[in-house]
């Protein structure tokens, strides 16, 4: 399949509003294992393949293990994340997939280890990979093998 629009190039005022969203991020509390976290649990909920290829080299570049990046989607199963990174998954997969909202039990679970600004910067987090995604998805973005 082959990308069916290149929006940056047709509307580059478009990725403009899109990259000050991604300054805002730059510049927030969360580290940057909690931002590839988010990114990639919501890119594979949506299943957004140039997403993900992108994320998951950038939590690696971090330091982030493969293993824990191997088992996200599975996060429940595994002893491999924190309570403080389960609440944040919690909180990614309702806001990505808003079934009624976020629950009271999520949300009580991240006033344990988040403040109230750092709530609103992770929900920002959120809605922008999933703004992401959705750009990707639509034009049909593809990831590019990397050469073995």
């Amino acid at each position: 399949m082959k990308d069916q629009i290149n929006m940056q190039e047709i509307n580059p005022k478009a990725y403009k509003a899109m990259y000050a969203l991604e300054g805002f991020l730059a510049e927030c509390s969360l580290s940057k294992t909690q931002k590839e976290l988010i990114k990639i649990r919501a890119s594979q909920i949506n299943g957004c393949a140039f997403c993900l290829d992108m994320h998951i080299k950038d939590a690696l570049k971090h330091g982030e293990s493969p293993q824990r990046i191997h088992t996200l989607s599975a996060w429940r199963e595994t002893s491999f994340f924190t309570k403080e990174e389960m609440a944040l998954l919690a909180f990614t997969e309702e806001v990505t997939l808003i079934p009624s909202g976020v629950s009271s039990a999520t949300h009580e679970a991240m006033l344990a280890f988040f403040t109230e600004i750092q709530i609103t910067e992770i929900i920002m987090a959120i809605v922008t990979i999933n703004a992401w995604n959705r750009i990707a998805i639509s034009t049909h973005l593809q990831p590019v093998l990397d050469p073995q």
